[in-house]
């Protein structure tokens, strides 16, 4: 697909920025370098360079996920694209095959705070490839760095790698040291370590759920990764961050693209390491660094695929990215709009639960920021408008701009709204505490939405500073708790592995089909989420169920586990399995091949495991409570 933005835009672009601007034209140097990459690259041919290249090397799209996943209470968003192929990672056969690939949209919460700098972001997109026990090493750098130099054209002598050094008991990296050596020198540069390839420790060079080597328990698959870095030498190395610079280095002068993960050794009782029988590949690289290089840009919020946003931000504020005051603050606005903006067409809402409260906070921040910019509170009206941009930017893609603005923007204009009332409010409550401390500023971040500078800012001018470490150490402790209740982001699927999980999983499936069967054929499935202690299936019904049918539904789903169904699934052409009559979850997009499950001839679902062999394993079925939760939507807690 061809550039969307077009020679006339581009001239649009360049007199508005002017007039917004004025007449500090001797400002707009950066301007003029954004204007030439937005004339030369963007992100819808990147992304069908990728397919095209890993299709013409035998490898399937996987279909993205939603942003709020499915069955996995052990994190709040997609923030991967492995996330989703973990259990065939781990084992289980994937239904397209054993070479994949994708581009899947992902949030993290954790890095909202870290949004400001050149380079963070809360929402991007992971571009994947992967090999299930099929090809390895040779085969992937190879490929990956073919498609860097000869498909988006990365100036090879920019690019440097990184392989693991060897330690505790297992071997330096020296397969993936000789692969870049040889493919560099396709390219006329010769490479060693020290020169392109920098070897590091497993803190930097090693993947597994458990992280470093010592932490991995008996049986966990695990290996060395390497990384891709691009140089950007036009940013000069900041001796802050150590006298020489390197790939991995904070300064600014290296940015890394992609990572190809090699699980390659299972821990052994012993605390050794032996070969996995099968080795896979799980390759993920960030879309909007893939661009940044591409664009040879440092700044994230220059490339063509955040600048038309940064552009709208300079209209209603009147004010310019140039001026290296504003960059972080527009760097957060622009940001935080995109996310809430893809959170929004996922079907969150503003609320103070779960994702309910990211988005919430998302746009809270963002107008903080607006104000701490105008002086004054923003309307509500014109910062929605700004989402527009977002849904062009995305159209045909993940977006219909005419149709989803009628979605997103009231969402946002509402939310701002009311987050204003409480904001003035809120500054007014500032001015009355009289002494500020450490848990105090940290309490108004979270209950108010005011980053610690605004809280700062307000108590130096009473003569106070705030005590940081105290600061810290809230912040932290809140850090600690929010890390607790997201470990294992990465997991797809179910909360954990656990024989009850699991029981509870095939569970589900019998509940569906129950539903079905009991309240009529307009049930829908809307989510579910399981754990080890319950399970929880959320539905679409056009009336609350009565003490009667949810008697009924238990009795008919007890009767089910007693008549020791057995659990079996197959691998099936997508259109084959609608045509049998297969449930699938709505929100999900499936593959041209999908696994379906069948309980006896009573069952069958879309599904990617894992299950119990046979319903009688489950044990026993019991409603706790059905709750209604929306509009025709309606939740059942069991165990």
């Amino acid at each position: 697909m061809g550039n969307r933005l077009g020679h006339t835009n581009l001239t649009k672009i360049w007199a508005d920025r002017c007039n917004v601007i004025g007449r500090n034209i001797h400002k707009t140097s950066v301007l003029v370098n954004s204007i030439i990459h937005l004339m030369t690259i963007d992100h819808f041919k990147l992304r069908q360079l990728f397919a095209d290249f890993y299709k013409s090397n035998g490898h399937v799209e996987v279909p993205s996920i939603p942003l709020v996943p499915k069955d996995d209470p052990t994190t709040l968003f997609t923030g991967s694209g492995m996330q989703q192929l973990v259990p065939y990672l781990l084992g289980e056969i994937h239904p397209l095959g054993t070479r994949l690939y994708d581009i899947q949209p992902c949030i993290r919460a954790q890095d909202i705070d870290e949004v400001g700098d050149n380079r963070h972001d809360s929402f991007f997109e992971m571009i994947g490839n992967w090999s299930l026990g099929d090809y390895f090493k040779k085969e992937q750098l190879s490929w990956f760095f073919s498609f860097l130099i000869n498909d988006i054209k990365l100036d090879p002598l920019k690019l440097y790698v990184t392989a693991f050094k060897g330690e505790d008991g297992l071997p330096q990296d020296t397969e993936s040291i000789e692969i870049w050596k040889a493919e560099f020198a396709k390219v006329g540069i010769k490479a060693d370590i020290g020169n392109h390839i920098y070897l590091y420790d497993a803190t930097k060079n090693w993947w597994s759920r458990a992280g470093v080597p010592h932490n991995m328990p008996t049986g966990e698959p695990g290996g060395p990764d390497s990384e891709m870095f691009y140089e950007f030498t036009q940013v000069k190395h900041d001796v802050e961050f150590g006298k020489e610079c390197h790939p991995n280095c904070d300064c600014g002068r290296f940015l890394e693209i992609g990572n190809s993960v090699f699980m390659q050794y299972k821990k052994n009782s012993d605390g050794t390491f032996a070969q996995l029988p099968k080795q896979n590949v799980d390759f993920g690289g960030g879309l909007e660094r893939f661009i940044m290089a591409m664009e040879n840009n440092p700044d994230m919020f220059e490339t063509s695929i955040f600048f038309p946003i940064i552009q709208e931000i300079e209209k209603i504020t009147k004010l310019a990215y140039v001026d290296g005051k504003n960059k972080p603050a527009m760097r957060i606005i622009a940001d935080h709009l995109k996310a809430s903006v893809f959170l929004i067409k996922d079907g969150v809402l503003p609320s103070n639960k779960e994702q309910g409260y990211v988005l919430r906070r998302l746009l809270r921040r963002l107008t903080v920021k607006l104000r701490n910019l105008l002086g004054k509170l923003p309307s509500p009206e014109e910062v929605a408008a700004v989402s527009e941009k977002v849904l062009e930017l995305y159209e045909g893609i993940y977006f219909n701009p005419s149709e989803d603005k009628e979605l997103v923007r009231p969402i946002i204009a509402d939310e701002i709204k009311k987050f204003s009332i409480s904001l003035e409010k809120g500054i007014k409550l500032i001015e009355k505490i009289p002494t500020i401390n450490g848990k105090i500023a940290f309490d108004l971040y979270q209950s108010y939405g005011f980053p610690l500078e605004v809280t700062m800012e307000i108590y130096k001018e009473k003569g106070q500073q705030i005590n940081m470490k105290e600061y810290i150490s809230e912040f932290n402790r809140h850090k600690e708790l929010s890390r607790s209740a997201s470990a294992g982001k990465f997991k797809g699927g179910l909360a954990d592995g656990s024989e009850q999980t699991i029981k509870y999983h095939t569970a589900t499936h019998l509940l569906h089909q129950v539903l079905f069967d009991v309240l009529g054929k307009d049930i829908r499935q809307e989510g579910s989420n399981i754990t080890s202690e319950r399970l929880r299936f959320d539905f679409y019904c056009t009336h609350k169920p009565t003490e009667v049918e949810l008697k009924r539904i238990e009795e008919m789903l007890n009767s089910k586990i007693k008549e020791s169904l057995p659990v079996e699934f197959k691998i099936v052409p997508k259109k084959e399995a609608e045509l049998l009559g297969a449930k699938s979850f709505f929100r999900e997009k499936y593959p041209d091949m999908v696994k379906v499950y069948f309980i006896g001839n009573y069952s069958k679902e879309f599904c990617g495991g894992p299950h119990v062999k046979n319903t009688s394993k489950i044990g026993s079925f019991t409603i706790m409570k059905c709750e209604k939760i929306g509009n025709n939507l309606f939740r059942i807690y069991a165990k």
